[in-house]
C-alpha cells in the first residue's frame, strides 16, 4: 500500500488490480490537490493491488475498501452477490456502465520476433512458450484467455475451433503468475516465455524499465477491457466517507482524470481527451465481452467458474487430448 500524504482529516483506500499502481500514485496526488483546494481537507489515499479477482474476494471477505476499481465488472458483481457490500445495479451510477477508461489486451514479443508472432493463433504453435497470468485469479488472464477464443469467432471460426486454440495456447503456458505485474517479472526480468498476453496499459512500463528488448504485437482483433469502478457502499457509510469516495471515483471522468489515465496508457473515454492522445493509441478492431459472451456473468459461469471451459481445457492440455 501506498499513502500520498503523512497527516491526514480522512483516508480513503482504493483496492485495484495489479497493474495501476503507477496510474493510482498519480492520480491519488492530483486528487488530493483538487480536494484541498476544493474543500480544505486534506486525504490520505492508500492503494492496495494484486490479482484481480483475489482482490476482490478480500473485499467481499472483510478488507475495508472505500473504493474498487477494477478490469472487469465480475469482480465488482461478487460485492453485491456476498454480503450485499453494493446495491446489485453499481455500475448504472457513473457514466459508461462505471468503466471511465479502457484498455485492450496484446501480444508482447522479444525483440526481433523471433518466433514471428503475428496473432493470437501464433500463440498455439509447438515450441512457442507463452506468459498469461491465471485466469482464475487475474483478469489480465481472463481477458488474454477472452481475446484468443473471440478472435476466432470474429474471423467465421466456430467454438469448438476457439476451444481448440486456447487448449493450445495454456498448454504453451510454463507458469501460472497470480497477476498481470507478476507475469510481467516472469516474461522480463525471469527471461522466461516467447511472448508475454498482457494489457497495451502494460507495454510501456516493460519497454521503460527493461530497454529495447521488446516489441508489441497488435492482433489482427482483441478485446476491448473495460475498467469499472465503485464506492463500497457498507463500507463508506460505515466510515463516513461516501462524499469523498464518490467524488475520488467521478474525478476520474474530469479532464485532469483522464488526462492521467491517458499518460498511463489508459485509453480514456473523453472523446476529446482521446482525441488528443491519439497517436499514443493504434486504433484496431476490438469486441466486448457483451458481444462475443453474454457479458461477463455469462462468460465467468461458463468458461472460468470451478469445472468450466477454462478448467477442461487446461486438463485436456495437461493429457496431451
Amino acid at each position: 500500500m501506498q499513502a500520498t500524504s503523512a497527516r491526514a482529516d480522512t483516508t480513503l483506500l482504493n483496492v485495484s488490480y495489479d497493474v495501476t499502481r503507477e496510474f493510482y500514485k498519480d492520480y491519488n496526488a492530483a486528487f488530493a490537490a483538487y480536494w484541498k483546494q476544493t474543500t480544505g481537507e486534506t486525504l490520505q489515499l492508500k492503494q492496495s493491488h494484486g490479482g484481480s479477482s483475489k482482490q476482490a474476494r478480500s473485499v467481499a471477505d472483510g478488507l475495508e475498501a472505500d473504493v474498487i476499481t477494477m478490469n472487469q465488472a465480475n469482480d465488482i458483481d461478487i460485492l453485491h452477490e456476498r454480503g450485499g457490500l453494493i446495491p446489485k445495479n453499481w455500475a448504472d451510477r457513473l457514466p459508461n456502465r462505471s468503466a471511465p477508461t479502457t484498455s485492450v489486451s496484446v501480444i508482447l514479443v522479444r525483440k526481433g520476433n523471433p518466433k514471428g508472432i503475428k496473432d493470437w493463433a501464433d500463440l498455439g504453435k509447438p515450441g512457442v512458450s507463452v506468459v498469461i497470468p491465471n485466469p482464475k485469479t487475474s483478469g489480465n488472464g481472463r481477458y488474454s484467455y477472452l481475446a484468443a477464443w473471440g478472435s476466432v469467432i470474429k474471423s467465421g471460426g466456430k467454438e469448438a475451433q476457439a476451444r481448440d486454440l486456447v487448449k493450445r495456447i495454456f498448454a504453451n503456458v510454463p507458469v501460472f503468475d497470480g497477476g498481470g505485474r507478476a507475469a510481467t517479472t516472469t516474461f522480463a526480468q525471469r527471461q522466461i516465455g516467447d511472448a508475454l498476453a498482457t494489457f497495451e496499459s502494460e507495454v510501456p512500463l516493460i519497454l521503460n524499465e527493461f530497454g529495447g528488448d521488446y516489441q508489441v504485437v497488435y492482433p489482427k482483433s482483441t478485446i476491448l477491457a473495460e475498467n469499472p469502478v465503485s464506492v463500497v457502499d457498507k463500507v463508506v457509510d460505515r466510515r463516513g466517507t461516501r462524499k469523498q469516495a464518490e467524488a475520488y471515483l467521478k474525478y476520474l471522468y474530469s479532464d485532469e482524470g483522464q488526462a492521467i489515465a491517458a499518460r498511463h496508457h489508459l485509453r480514456p473515454r473523453s472523446p476529446k481527451l482521446l482525441a488528443q492522445y491519439k497517436a499514443s493509441f493504434i486504433a484496431l478492431p476490438t469486441f466486448t465481452v457483451d458481444e462475443v459472451f453474454g457479458g461477463w456473468t455469462q462468460a465467468q459461469q461458463v468458461h472460468f467458474n470451478d469445472g468450466g471451459v477454462y478448467d477442461q481445457v487446461i486438463a485436456a492440455g495437461r493429457s496431451g487430448k
